[in-house]
């Protein structure tokens, strides 16, 4: 399965028109948006917590298949010590995220720019995420944001844990394409304001085929990786892309064309 979706459903420049049909009511932007794509980043869980019940109305709106990721709480991971976010860590998956039952996707771990790799610190960190909640498998991604972080030690890291590391197409940050986990997570935020569906036409085929190559188990060409030579296993793998930042307002578009293509 490869799943396409954007982050957060609700966004001003979306209404009226853009993504949402105009008046349509801000209380079914959830419904309407989880009807045109396949997957959406949660990223309000990055800012705060919420209470169990909201987690299960958005899973109550949203279609059957339909799977989220979520944003795991900035007090975790903006930290100087990583492996102090026990607590915080605790703390996040306490809220009840476990509500949205088996629309319950990947976990994503972001952190700072400035954030650099520290394999005696990171490892821990690793180690404090768990592998369940309430008898439900979790999947971990971690987009780091830090040239250091182009580290053999680092992918290694990840690998022997099964978390992923999430790729970023952006302008901004290191684009580690290393394929560390049983699933992928992509997240492409170069998006240009000028073009209607945010990425080119050629940009969209050419990420379609990329995506496509992920599901089946391959190693695309093209791509920045720490360890060229020390591919994955190949079988298949879920993937997961979204259309995030960059000119945001763009991004349902880019997401319906991108599922277009696949």
């Amino acid at each position: 399965m490869i799943r396409v979706g954007i982050g957060g459903w609700t966004f001003e420049p979306w209404r009226d028109g853009v993504f949402f049909p105009p008046k349509w009511p801000k209380s079914r932007e959830l419904e309407y948006a989880s009807r045109r794509l396949t997957s959406i980043e949660i990223n309000g869980t990055y800012y705060s917590g919420f209470k169990p019940e909201t987690f299960a109305k958005w899973r109550d709106e949203t279609p059957d298949g339909f799977v989220f990721a979520v944003k795991a709480s900035r007090f975790c991971t903006n930290r100087k010590v990583l492996a102090d976010a026990g607590e915080s860590v605790a703390r996040f998956f306490a809220q009840g995220i476990e509500a949205l039952g088996p629309k319950l996707g990947p976990i994503l771990w972001q952190f700072m720019a400035t954030k650099r790799f520290d394999a005696a610190d990171f490892g821990p960190f690793l180690d404090l995420l768990p592998r369940e909640l309430s008898g439900r498998a979790l999947r971990h991604a971690v987009e780091v944001r830090h040239e250091s972080f182009r580290d053999p030690a680092f992918i290694e890291m990840a690998r022997a844990r099964n978390v992923a590391v999430a790729f970023a197409d952006s302008a901004k940050y290191p684009g580690i394409a290393d394929v560390t986990a049983d699933f992928v997570y992509a997240r492409l935020e170069d998006a240009k304001a000028e073009i209607a569906t945010g990425y080119s036409e050629a940009e969209l085929d050419r990420w379609a085929e990329i995506a496509l190559g992920w599901a089946a188990g391959r190693v695309p060409a093209g791509l920045d990786y720490v360890l060229p030579d020390q591919a994955p296993p190949a079988r298949p793998r879920e993937v997961f892309v979204f259309m995030i930042n960059g000119a945001k307002e763009r991004a349902p578009a880019a997401a319906q064309a991108l599922i277009a293509r696949l």
